[in-house]
């Protein structure tokens, strides 16, 4: 027996049609996040990797529906995706392998369901998105779509019962927040070429830097202190989401550890990039990361 099949049966999930979808929602994540799946397989209980997969593959469905094709399209390719997703965790049945596994799921994890239909509630926020004029829009981005984002997969990561993941969900609050910076700062090259600038401009006018100056990479004094500014407050706010590792069951703590430790792995990179972030993004070092996952993988042994 695989290691896959002893995951699904940890998972309590006996239908094969099930044990289908759930394969391909697993299929999906190896293809497009392989470390985070190397992480997933490594560090979260048999019980429920199945699950942390399905959440992963949700987040990453519907995120590729709202950044592809004509606004109009995307508002219609996400509807469509959202009554399904909605009928399937009411009850209604479902078509497509996805939304039923997902379903499988909250059935088994309640919080699973509760926060995917509140992600649901405000993932339009992504395609409205026209830029921050202050600080205080990007907080209210993250609020609003960052966060209701990762707490479908941090959920099942976390305290189960209600009315006890107050403190978890502040340090999901905080962790998000440096991740969310360090993913704006890291795919500058990209969303400036898609005409999406995600820097607030009260701190581009701050350090005195264009948008022009962005897109044409330049690799100004200005510019520099920048970059260090927004990598500085992302890695603030990640330290702040350590708290992440102390409000987490001690079953989830080796998969959060990893997860903070990867997003500070990362913006190591993009510190040590600098101007270069203007033309692509940066990754952690490969051996660092898997040097990270090893001495997870030995703790949670």
């Amino acid at each position: 027996m695989s290691n896959w099949s002893r995951a699904l049966d940890a998972a309590d999930i006996t239908s094969p049609v099930l044990r289908e979808d759930y394969t391909a929602a697993r299929r999906t994540v190896a293809r497009f996040r392989r470390e985070a799946y190397v992480a997933v397989r490594l560090l979260v209980p048999p019980a429920l990797v199945p699950d942390v997969l399905v959440a992963t593959a949700f987040m990453h469905h519907t995120d590729n529906l709202l950044d592809s094709g004509r606004p109009e399209q995307r508002i219609a390719a996400f509807g469509g995706w959202e009554r399904e997703v909605r009928a399937a965790l009411a009850g209604s049945g479902a078509e497509l392998p996805l939304a039923r596994a997902l379903a499988s799921g909250a059935g088994r994890h309640p919080t699973l369901g509760r926060h995917a239909e509140a992600f649901l509630d405000t993932a339009l926020t992504d395609l409205e998105f026209t830029g921050f004029a202050a600080e205080a829009d990007y907080q209210r981005y993250v609020d609003a779509y960052s966060l209701p984002a990762l707490m479908v997969v941090a959920c099942l990561l976390g305290p189960q019962e209600p009315d006890a993941d107050g403190a978890y969900r502040a340090a999901c609050r905080s962790f998000i927040d440096g991740s969310q910076r360090l993913d704006f700062v890291n795919d500058l090259a990209e969303d400036l070429a898609a005409d999406r600038l995600t820097v607030p401009e009260d701190v581009l006018k701050e350090h005195r830097v264009t948008r022009a100056d962005l897109a044409a990479g330049r690799d100004t004094t200005e510019v520099r202190a920048l970059l260090a500014d927004l990598l500085a407050r992302a890695r603030a706010s990640l330290l702040d989401g350590g708290e992440l590792v102390r409000s987490a069951p001690p079953a989830g703590r080796p998969m959060v550890r990893a997860l903070v430790g990867l997003e500070l792995l990362t913006l190591k990179a993009a510190e040590a990039k600098g101007p270069a972030l203007l033309r692509g993004s940066a990754r952690p070092s490969l051996p660092a990361a898997a040097a990270l996952l090893l001495r997870e993988y030995r703790a949670r042994r």
